[in-house]
């Protein structure tokens, strides 16, 4: 956030329309960094509410407006240059991950707002919770991506930057960020249908590493 942020203010040439598009994306992931990593260890029902209280006005009231309005900045600044739309792998998977957070915002608000009315009350709703929470761990990756591929390929990057500001802003940064987030979930709050084949596969690597174990005893 603060890399991008100093590269478009620093570089008056580079203000206009389009300066708002990669200073409110960087601050919506900031916010939604926030937002997923002060729900993730709450477990007393206090602490569960405390946090998602701070998770919604993280990512509904902060994050998501942000990253509605940077992408219209950047959609009407084509449009007013007569340029083509999502013609980069950065366009491509940003528009991609912003329509998925409407979808977002849809399953995580009608799970949890008047008891889940929205959809059929509980437990229904207790369930499509687990599934919002799972495709949040899809998001968000996705919106790292974009980030990646924006700071670190774009044309305005390259010109207002050096190598290795993006190396660390772009490339390091979003990897560590990324492991730091996924140490932390737990498969408790996935739903069984994403949660049975990590079982699955952790189980299969458990006996594999047993099964190695006891061929080196025997030799």
């Amino acid at each position: 956030v603060v890399t991008t942020w100093l590269i478009a203010l620093l570089h008056p040439s580079s203000y206009g329309l389009f300066t708002w598009h990669p200073l409110l994306q960087s601050l919506a992931i900031g916010s939604f960094t926030y937002g997923i990593l002060t729900l993730q260890p709450t477990s007393r029902p206090k602490t569960k509410a405390a946090g998602l209280l701070r998770h919604q006005l993280a990512m509904i009231v902060l994050g998501f407006p942000m990253i509605i309005l940077g992408t219209s900045a950047i959609y009407y600044n084509k449009v007013r240059g007569g340029h083509p739309h999502f013609t980069t792998w950065h366009g491509f998977f940003g528009i991609v991950t912003v329509c998925l957070s409407v979808v977002q915002v849809i399953l995580g608000g009608g799970s949890v707002w008047f008891d889940g009315k929205l959809f059929g009350g509980n437990p229904r709703a207790k369930l499509i919770w687990k599934y919002h929470r799972a495709l949040g761990y899809v998001v968000f990756p996705l919106y790292l991506l974009s980030a990646y591929l924006g700071g670190a390929w774009s044309n305005w990057a390259s010109k207002y930057s050096i190598f290795v500001v993006r190396l660390v802003a772009y490339w390091i940064a979003p990897f560590v960020l990324l492991v730091a987030i996924f140490a932390r979930v737990r498969l408790v709050s996935l739903p069984t249908l994403v949660t049975k084949p990590i079982t699955c596969i952790s189980h299969f690597l458990s006996l594999g590493n047993r099964t190695s174990k006891m061929q080196f005893n025997f030799f």
